[in-house]
């Protein structure tokens, strides 16, 4: 039996709620060669010198052959259910520029055009309300789930909110995405019986989801109403139009990102918090301590682990190792901000942490187009959660982790609680 690489130790999902040894011992080979023929990058140096290289594409499309599982004799590519059903690229798979125009053509409707610059500040109250109506709901209670109860039901409405996106589909969607999720597998367990059964499951969902996109995408045009799905399907700008295959993938993306990363974040910061209890009443102390916070929970607890569509342009020399043209490359976010040549003490926990620049949303062009917003729920979200509830405890440690590897976060956190402060 052929012994596994520590990026196939990773991905197992044995492994996935504490992948971070595994990292370590990645990292002693900034540039790792893949019995797939992936190349996975995983120190920081490395990552952001590759983000900002044009000799990397984002594009799917331009990478000649498909990634492969990493389970001998397998050839199932392991993204299979959803490029088959996107046809068309969206902001994050695809390059300048196409990229470019694109994001230009969509950020006005999200962080605001010149006349309306505060749209994503001026949800704060909102969020605000939802945080504590959520918190209010909690009274009574002596168990909580802080992914179900808490981390889920925030993100997701405010994007529905911020898109134009009906609340009472989320059901819908949420299924869809959660089968979608649950049949990628990146690592040495996806050639299992388990796993390539899902597979059917996952482009089915995907499939239903792109319908309901591009069903809400005519029902904006036919008849425009309130968000940023409407706002870009009635786009006449300069630059025209997106086609319709363009705006329903970037509908996807938006729909499916919007909430999904933010309800990692959360989960895992309250997580993190109920974990190091001298940091969390330092934050119950010293409440403006949540905007450095949040973002050392965003480096220490990665929502996006790695990213996989990458591939090289060009022959690409770096690290003392030669990445082939065509080749594919992941890059793991996850393990950069626990590199020790970036970040003194890497596996502490500093909320005050200085020169914090972590890569919890990417760099380059690439970067997370919803950062303020995800940023503005978490501490808005994270902060209301320390100040308000009474003395809470993990009730399982580790708790039981979601499939995916990508989208790295724990299925459910269950913390029992005295009660909620007013």
């Amino acid at each position: 039996m052929v012994e596994e690489t520590p990026w196939q130790q990773a991905l197992r999902y044995a492994n996935r709620a504490n992948p971070y040894p595994f990292y370590e011992e990645l990292r002693k080979t900034p540039v790792a060669r893949q019995p797939d023929g992936t190349y996975v990058v995983s120190t920081y140096r490395e990552i952001v010198t590759l983000l900002h290289d044009p000799r990397v594409s984002s594009d799917p499309r331009k990478c000649p052959v498909p990634v492969a599982t990493q389970a001998e004799g397998s050839a199932q590519p392991v993204a299979e259910p959803i490029r088959e059903a996107l046809t068309e690229p969206n902001i994050i798979t695809c390059d300048p520029p196409e990229h470019d125009r694109d994001r230009r053509m969509m950020m006005p409707h999200f962080a605001g055009p010149p006349p309306s610059p505060h749209l994503i500040s001026d949800l704060e109250p909102e969020i605000r309300r939802l945080v504590d109506g959520l918190l209010d709901g909690m009274r009574g209670r002596n168990r909580i789930d802080a992914v179900d109860d808490f981390a889920y039901p925030l993100p997701v409405t405010v994007i529905c909110e911020v898109l134009g996106v009906p609340l009472e589909d989320e059901p819908r969607f949420h299924h869809w995405i959660e089968t979608a999720l649950d049949a990628l597998d990146f690592g040495p367990e996806a050639a299992s019986e388990e796993i390539q059964s899902r597979l059917t499951g996952g482009r089915q969902a995907v499939q239903q989801f792109g319908r309901f996109a591009a069903g809400l995408l005519d029902r904006y045009a036919q008849q425009p109403g309130p968000g940023m799905l409407s706002a870009m399907v009635n786009e006449d700008g300069p630059e025209g139009r997106m086609s319709k295959g363009v705006l329903a993938s970037n509908a996807l993306l938006l729909i499916f990102a919007g909430h999904e990363t933010t309800v990692n974040l959360i989960a895992h910061s309250v997580l993190t918090l109920l974990r190091h209890p001298e940091a969390l009443e330092k934050l119950r102390r010293r409440p403006e301590l949540i905007v450095p916070g949040v973002e050392e929970l965003l480096r220490y607890e990665s929502s996006v682990q790695f990213w996989h569509t990458r591939s090289a342009l060009e022959d690409i020399d770096i690290a003392g190792t030669t990445i082939p043209k065509g080749a594919p490359i992941f890059l793991v976010y996850g393990s950069a901000n626990r590199d020790p040549e970036r970040f003194t003490d890497p596996d502490e926990l500093d909320l005050e942490r200085r020169d914090n620049q972590h890569l919890g949303f990417s760099q380059g062009i690439h970067f997370c187009f919803g950062a303020p917003l995800a940023r503005l729920e978490v501490q808005s979200a994270v902060g209301e959660f320390v100040r308000r509830v009474r003395n809470p405890r993990l009730v399982e440690d580790p708790p039981p982790y979601r499939h995916n590897q990508i989208f790295r976060g724990p299925r459910h956190v269950l913390v029992d609680i005295d009660g909620i402060r007013d």
